[in-house]
């Protein structure tokens, strides 16, 4: 008959036995898999481990991200932030304690919102209406402030403070728009366009706080884009946290990280800009000083070139008395140039003569001797004789005239009447 003990006691197990069995069960049945709540109690350990409780209206559950997962994040996790956790479903056996192993986080509803975000994003890029060279400079010193955002909202109170701090003197104009839910797109479109017709203000301030991606998604529509692309004015945004990043922040002017950051961007503080008065105020009254001390040496130049118009005409006198002396003396020299000219001509005017009268002397003696020897009677004194017809030609050749002709010939002293007679 079977004893109704088992043969054997049951083992006993340890804690730490039992833990680590319960884990292992419970990581075999459940795979990683994606689970949405609430963030709560975030805290980041000095290790760089992320530490929080995910919870939903009626449970919650301890939550740990490790260092090499946290760091990869590109957003910053706070309390009351909606999630959705890809987890492993685990036991922390030292602590006996149920926990999620977290390995990547993502803010709900994240997945097709951010692809919009991307599509539209990488549209815009394409048009050139994020270009950093079609951005409007901020005026350094506006006169006015336009405020573009809900008058229920933190971030008017944010901005308001920081302009009254930093610059009360800086006109404020608000243009109340809701900045969350359905028909905000199109309030704030209308805004932007209202403040440029208006033409009121220097520069646009569209701010709101932080909040969950569905409530920013105002600023990821289109319109929204396109309308602070075509202001006049230029336009800061400052929306959420400085880690969200929305449409509106690419197509501003400038994007603030935070509503405060926008109000501070477009301020000059008040110390500042009375040190920067004081600065060009003791420059002006140096400037001021030397032109007056240039101004005033530039007088006594002109005093000392001052004269009375007595001394003026008295100096006149004396110029005028040096310049008839001058005169004079000039006059005198040249007078006394001429007599001695005078004095000198003749003597110059008769040996002039007597050189022109030698050389026309020499020259004719020159030329008398040319003629000379070209006259005819010197040739004829030498025994030459010249032979001409009745008609004075002269004869060179015999055959020129005829039998019985009658001749001439002229001797060096006379001539003498012949007849020609040829012999047979």
């Amino acid at each position: 008959m079977a004893s109704i003990f088992p043969l054997e006691p049951p083992s006993v197990l340890t804690v730490s036995e039992l833990l680590r069995s319960v884990r292992e069960t419970l990581e075999a049945r459940f795979a990683p898999l994606w689970v949405a709540g609430e963030m709560s109690g975030v805290k980041l350990a000095p290790s760089g481990h992320l530490y929080f409780v995910l919870k939903d209206d009626r449970a919650q559950v301890d939550c740990v991200m490790f260092r090499n997962r946290a760091m990869l994040l590109d957003w910053t996790p706070r309390d009351g932030t909606r999630v959705e956790v890809r987890a492993l479903a685990t036991l922390y056996e030292p602590r006996g304690r149920f926990q999620l192993t977290v390995e990547s986080i993502r803010r709900a509803g994240l997945g097709p919102l951010y692809e919009r975000f991307l599509r539209l994003k990488e549209k815009l890029e394409k048009e050139g209406l994020f270009d950093p060279a079609a951005r409007r400079p901020i005026p350094a010193y506006p006169r006015r402030v336009g405020v573009i955002t809900s008058l229920a909202a933190a971030a008017l109170r944010d901005v308001l403070t920081t302009l009254a701090r930093r610059n009360p003197a800086i006109p404020v104009i608000v243009y109340p728009t809701p900045v969350q839910g359905e028909g905000a797109a199109a309030a704030i479109c209308a805004a932007i366009a209202a403040a440029n017709r208006r033409a009121e203000c220097d520069v646009l301030l569209l701010v709101r706080g932080g909040g969950s991606i569905e409530d920013l998604w105002p600023f990821n529509e289109e319109p929204v884009a396109r309308a602070i692309r075509a202001s006049r004015v230029p336009v800061v945004v400052g929306v959420g946290h400085e880690t969200d990043v929305t449409i509106a922040d690419l197509a501003a002017d400038r994007r603030a990280p935070t509503p405060t950051a926008a109000a501070e961007l477009v301020s000059p503080p008040r110390a500042e800009l009375e040190a920067r008065i004081a600065l060009l105020a003791r420059r002006a009254a140096r400037e001021t000083r030397r032109r007056l001390e240039y101004a005033a040496q530039a007088l006594d130049a002109a005093v000392r070139r001052l004269v009375h118009p007595a001394e003026r005409l008295r100096g006149l006198h004396r110029l005028l008395a040096q310049l008839v002396a001058r005169l004079a003396v000039a006059g005198a020299r040249q007078l006394e140039r001429s007599r001695y000219r005078l004095r000198e001509q003749p003597q110059r005017l008769s040996a002039a003569l007597a050189r022109r009268l030698a050389e026309a002397r020499g020259r004719l003696a020159v030329l008398g001797a040319r003629l000379a020897s070209l006259d005819p009677t010197a040739v004829l004194a030498r025994g030459y004789s010249i032979t001409r017809t009745a008609d004075g030609r002269v004869l060179g050749d015999s055959a020129a005239v005829a039998d019985g002709e009658r001749i001439v010939t002229t001797l060096a002293r006379g001539w003498i009447e012949s007849e020609v007679r040829r012999r047979g």
